[in-house]
């Protein structure tokens, strides 16, 4: 962006906050600001929620998110592999938190305006996303990437966590014995929930390992644990096998009709529509559109789907980070375009900053504005 473009900038955002200090509706805009924002605290190390982030809108307020994640993290992970480090090395329970003594005060860092200023983070914030092209106006294009470009580092930082504590010897690789399954998998007793696992296979670790030399990289690793947004083959290949073991009801090794209808489909027709509403489908209704598409996929016409069948659907079974970045973009256009032209100005943003700064996405809320985040 030139010289001239961020002088242009300033000066616009200037004139925008005095035209809304003066404005009728300033008090609207200032009560928003004022509303006292909470940060996330529903980290978890459950392995069994599928739920998938909210993907955080400013990166400031991601970075102390993921310092106070980051400790969450280190005593969870403590209580589950060291508990005998809780007694020699950490206080137990409640004698813990002056521990935390550094981001006790986070959430009244955000609230206070001296210090951080809902207005004047989306007026810095605005030409950074601004700038395909930089014409004044966020798109949807532009915000799906900029929601993208956050969604990657928050992955990437949990992925270089992960990594540091499987890789055992310090390499900066993690081999197949480093990785070792969760406790949830090695202590079920069930054989179908277990180690019977295809996740926790070794050929999901091989198909992640694109040179082959036995190891994964960081990039390598982290499509291990996100395989939905890999453009490694192997791995998109080892995701429609894994399909196909989890739907082949009748074990033959082969996808049939009333597998796909039963399972597949339904994960298919919610990708295509994202307000679908599964009340409003009868099976005689979706009978033919999910017989249209299986001849699609069914290339050889022997009226089954195998695991290389499967691949067009693939992103439509495992939705990409991409995917909900859009999905917030197009959310938060929604909420917050006054006049309908499908684009965000920045006034429009600080009319809405709620919508921006809200600590959680859920599409099952009825209104966004009445979260508990805000108190």
């Amino acid at each position: 962006m030139g010289k001239a473009s961020v002088i242009i900038y300033i000066t616009v955002a200037v004139l925008l906050l005095l035209l809304i200090s003066h404005s009728p509706s300033s008090n609207k805009a200032k009560s928003h600001n004022h509303r006292r924002l909470k940060l996330r605290s529903n980290f978890t190390f459950d392995p069994h929620s599928h739920q998938h982030e909210r993907i955080p809108f400013d990166p400031l307020v991601a970075k102390i998110e993921r310092h106070r994640e980051d400790k969450e993290w280190e005593k969870q992970y403590i209580d589950t592999h060291h508990p005998e480090l809780i007694h020699e090395n950490h206080a137990p329970g409640e004698e813990s938190q002056p521990e935390w003594e550094d981001f006790m005060d986070a959430e009244d860092y955000l609230n206070d305006e001296d210090k951080f200023n809902v207005t004047d983070r989306l007026v810095l914030l605005f030409p950074t996303i601004d700038v395909d092209p930089s014409d004044g106006f966020v798109s949807e294009h532009e915000l799906t990437e900029w929601n993208l470009e956050q969604s990657r580092k928050e992955v990437l930082h949990r992925t270089q966590r992960d990594m540091e504590v499987h890789d055992k010897n310090h390499d900066g690789f993690v081999s197949f014995d480093e990785y070792e399954p969760p406790s949830w998998v090695r202590n079920s007793d069930n054989s179908s929930f277990g180690y019977d696992m295809g996740w926790w296979k070794e050929d999901h670790f091989n198909a992640s390992d694109i040179d082959g030399d036995g190891l994964l990289n960081i990039t390598e690793f982290n499509d291990f644990l996100h395989p939905a947004d890999t453009s490694n083959p192997k791995l998109l290949h080892w995701l429609c096998k894994e399909e196909i073991r989890e739907r082949d009801s009748d074990k033959d090794g082969k996808v049939n009709f009333k597998e796909f209808f039963h399972g597949l489909f339904d994960l298919v027709r919610n990708y295509d529509e994202e307000s679908h509403d599964t009340s409003h489908h009868s099976e005689d209704s979706q009978d033919s559109p999910a017989r249209k598409l299986f001849a699609e996929l069914d290339k050889d016409g022997d009226g089954y789907l195998s695991d290389t069948e499967l691949l067009p659907i693939i992103g439509k079974l495992h939705p990409s980070e991409r995917y909900y970045a859009k999905q917030q973009a197009d959310y938060i256009i929604q909420q917050a375009d006054a006049d309908k032209d499908g684009s965000l100005t920045l006034k429009e943003m600080i009319d809405s900053s709620y919508v921006f700064y809200s600590a959680i996405f859920n599409e099952d809320d009825e209104d966004y504005e009445h979260h508990d985040e805000f108190r």
